[in-house]
């Protein structure tokens, strides 16, 4: 599909782009918040992860770069 339509139109097709946001998404949450949980059982584990990402998500906010692109 890369060959016949072009490599914006595979990326498009496949998702590439949001997987691509996915994963450096958790690379910042591994990277601030530690790669490891410190909860012993499973509600402690949970309730952990959600005040992580509700933190992640409002340093993300707060500095998300604006792109435009240039053709």
């Amino acid at each position: 599909m890369s060959a016949d339509h072009g490599r914006i139109a595979w990326q498009k097709a496949t998702g590439f782009g949001q997987r691509s946001r996915v994963e450096a998404q958790i690379g910042r949450y591994k990277q601030v918040i530690g790669p490891e949980l410190r909860g012993r059982n499973m509600e402690s584990q949970t309730t952990e992860t959600l005040i992580a990402v509700e933190a992640l998500n409002r340093m993300t906010d707060l500095g998300r770069a604006a792109y435009e692109r240039v053709i």
